[in-house]
């Protein structure tokens, strides 16, 4: 019989990673608004400013990996987890722009470390003959979330116009999170704490240098798109209330690709999928940036989506199996600091291209950086992962 994949723990984690995403997603997409209609910011301080916690998670991630695999990982998710919900409480207090960039890009730090926390605890939890199975399953908590709270959001604000409002949901739903992560019990396991020495090796897992390129190239494509596509579908097609939609599709196609998905990845299909998935993507981005149409609009996040999926729990397995066991933070940390430094990228350069040229240069910056990453796998990654993986 087969061990059972759905453990206490295993939806405890799951639920605590909704939680964590639900609060975020709550604010992605209202935020350049809020920061154009409240302090009257323009495109390139808006991706300034929200390129902050990027820079921040980038920062930490490393580190966190490093710090998951040395101490007890239920009491270093609990302090990250906790500092994540207070400072989604910290955007009520920031009452200048200057203010709520530092809250922004402080906010980065933990939650970065929280991600890493919860999905090394998530693969601790699943037994070892379900884990690829398991980890495909795991990435559907963000991905529910990501469909359910950008129209959350966007209906609680065509409704009461009110931002704080928002900002006070993001940081009770946080703290619900942190009591269900306090009730999550994790196997007892040997902490490694100077039983080899500290070296570059603990904070980035060097050996995964080439996949990190792909997810990177990735995260600044859809950095670029994710940020600025509320603004862009206001002023370019008139669309003033279907932005939460557009993360809604984008949130279905993940979530139908992570369900198909995860049976191949049980079966060890993971080059097959993350092939697969990236040809998908590229051709979302590619439609995005191709057709200024609401169709478009709308049909690009979906495909995106799709591809998406499969690329993410891939690519994780790929560095968890390049990865020894005692190593599994940093392998997770490594996966996450690429989609940070593509995130942070993206909103950045994405911001200063569209305040001087307009969105569909910013748009296709992001989607031949991905051709290249996409290329950069199908002729060297692909070879690399199959001569240096320790394990299937």
């Amino acid at each position: 019989m087969q061990e059972k994949l759905w453990n206490s723990n295993y939806i405890k984690v799951w639920i605590a990673n909704f939680l964590m995403y639900f609060a975020f997603m709550l604010l992605t997409p209202l935020l350049p608004l809020y920061l154009r209609d409240t302090f009257g910011a323009d495109k390139q301080m808006i991706g300034l400013v929200l390129s902050g916690y990027a820079v921040a998670a980038l920062c930490i991630r490393p580190f966190s990996g490093y710090f998951v695999d040395s101490f007890p990982r239920k009491m270093m998710l609990l302090i990250f987890y906790g500092l994540t919900a207070l400072f989604f409480g910290g955007y009520l207090a920031a009452g200048s722009l200057t203010l709520f960039a530092i809250v922004r890009m402080l906010h980065g730090a933990p939650f970065g470390a929280t991600g890493v926390s919860l999905s090394t605890v998530a693969i601790d939890v699943l037994p070892s003959s379900r884990r690829a199975e398991g980890i495909g399953y795991y990435g559907l908590s963000n991905n529910i979330a990501t469909a359910i709270s950008p129209g959350v959001a966007m209906f609680l604000f065509g409704r009461f116009h009110s931002y704080p409002m928002l900002f006070w949901l993001a940081f009770a739903t946080a703290l619900l999170g942190v009591l269900i992560s306090y009730t999550i019990y994790p196997r007892v396991r040997e902490l490694e704490l100077n039983k080899q020495p500290v070296s570059l090796d603990r904070f980035l897992m060097v050996r995964g240098w080439a996949p990190f390129i792909t997810i990177l190239t990735m995260a600044t494509a859809y950095s670029v798109v994710s940020t600025y596509v509320a603004i862009y579908g206001q002023e370019r097609l008139g669309i003033t209330t279907g932005t939460g939609m557009f993360f809604t599709l984008f949130a279905i196609g993940l979530i139908l690709s992570r369900l198909t998905g995860s049976r191949s990845l049980a079966k060890g299909l993971i080059i097959r999928n993350a092939s697969l998935g990236l040809i998908v993507s590229i051709s979302g981005f590619v439609l995005f940036a191709a057709s200024p149409t609401i169709w478009a609009y709308y049909l690009a996040p979906f495909v995106i989506g799709l591809g998406n999926g499969h690329v993410w729990p891939a690519f994780q397995m790929i560095f968890i199996n390049m990865a020894p066991h005692s190593q599994r933070g940093t392998a997770n940390s490594t996966l996450l600091t690429a989609w940070d430094l593509g995130m942070g990228l993206g909103m950045f350069a994405g911001g200063a291209i569209a305040e001087h040229f307009g969105y569909f240069p910013a748009f296709w910056t992001g989607v031949l950086l991905y051709a290249g990453g996409v290329l950069f796998y199908f002729t060297y990654v692909r070879n690399y992962y199959n001569k240096y993986k320790l394990h299937d």
